[in-house]
């Protein structure tokens, strides 16, 4: 959902933003160790502390296991010996200052998206290792236009902690990536070119009753549950336009897509009651929800006038009372609660010594 190299290029470089008028205005079994220190600016008065775990590469995509003991995630950290996004395994209290987490994939292909499944001993993960055991090239322009690859080689696997995959849920030609896992336990939510579109599917966990949610054409991609699994908010860029369509057709094509002008939908888990969530312009993505249910957390650069910096903020289901939550002036993205709610880890480029580094960071959460 994900390319982080691109996002990060993104706010760096990204073209001048849509001026057009916006609608919005606008259980743990151990106590994770936090810090409240500079790493937490000003106006952040969500974090009641915070602490770093990584420090160094494109560390992104961190999710809770159902107990909330551990996180996986994805890297691209040559230190650790990898040239491009692999999967590693932490426990909560975990920091990679001076070494080095276990890799749980197979160090093949590239990976993305993992999540943990209900028993905590396993996770879904999508791979290219099939088709190509070197890391696939990541283009980032296309007619001078910043692109994600859409790799077709991408499958779904289940794996276990050790990294051993135990199945394979997906085998349709084309890209099945971006898999999370309903808080019930019973459904996973993906995205699939199956359909010769880019549309959210859900399926059961060994990878049965697959069913199309979006119909619609455009990206519609990084789908997450409520906490009481009833519905999906998910991110997508919808060509509205003759041109557009074209254009998002023909990029398609080629295997690549648009980042750049990208907002929130949510809908039922069924796929029913579908509706836009925000009209902010610009790239509004990584969506998660609150754990109330009520709100959704989300990354965007809506108000930045050159691409960057990209901030989290919070907005009501029915897409009133916008907040912004982080201050940074580079990029924040990828907040995801522990499954009590307490903890929120995010993707960041604060604390990196003027470098491209984003690093995994953990919050303490106060409403």
């Amino acid at each position: 959902m994900k390319y982080l190299v691109a996002i990060i290029t993104i706010c760096l470089s990204f073209s001048c933003k849509n001026t057009e008028e916006k609608k919005n205005e606008v259980p743990v079994t151990e106590t994770i160790e936090t810090v409240k220190d500079s790493l937490i600016y000003p106006e952040e008065s969500h974090f009641k502390s915070l602490r770093q775990v990584t420090f160094g590469g494109d560390n992104a995509e961190a999710y809770w296991s159902f107990d909330d003991t551990q996180l996986v995630f994805q890297s691209n950290y040559k230190d650790w010996g990898v040239e491009c996004d692999q999967m590693f395994l932490m426990n909560v209290n975990d920091t990679f200052k001076d070494s080095k987490p276990p890799m749980i994939s197979t160090g093949k292909g590239r990976t993305t998206c993992a999540y943990f499944l209900p028993d905590n001993k396993h996770f879904v993960y999508a791979s290219t290792h099939l088709v190509d055991e070197n890391c696939p090239e990541v283009p980032l322009r296309e007619n001078g236009k910043y692109v994600w690859p859409v790799y077709d080689s991408f499958d779904i696997f289940v794996a276990d902690l050790e990294g051993n995959i135990t199945a394979q849920l997906t085998h349709e030609k084309g890209y099945d990536a971006e898999a999370t896992v309903s808080p019930k336990g019973d459904k996973i939510v993906f995205t699939s070119t199956r359909s010769g579109d880019l549309e959210l599917y859900t399926m059961n966990i060994d990878g049965s009753d697959v069913k199309q949610i979006t119909n619609e054409l455009g990206y519609d991609g990084g789908a997450f549950f409520s906490p009481d699994g009833t519905k999906l908010i998910f991110r997508s860029s919808r060509p509205k336009t003759e041109a557009e369509i074209k254009e998002y057709k023909d990029l398609l094509a080629q295997g690549l897509v648009q980042p750049t002008e990208m907002e929130l939908y949510i809908c039922n888990a069924d796929g029913s009651d579908l509706r836009q969530l925000t009209n902010l312009g610009n790239a509004n993505w990584s969506p998660f929800f609150h754990p109330s249910g009520e709100k959704i957390l989300f990354s965007s650069n809506f108000e930045a006038e050159r691409g960057f910096p990209f901030n989290l903020y919070m907005i009501d289901v029915d897409g009133k009372n916008l907040k912004r939550i982080t201050h940074g002036e580079t990029f924040d993205a990828f907040p995801v609660f522990s499954n009590d709610g307490k903890y929120l880890v995010f993707s960041s480029n604060r604390n990196n010594g003027g470098t491209r580094d984003t690093n995994l960071f953990i919050a303490e959460w106060q409403d």
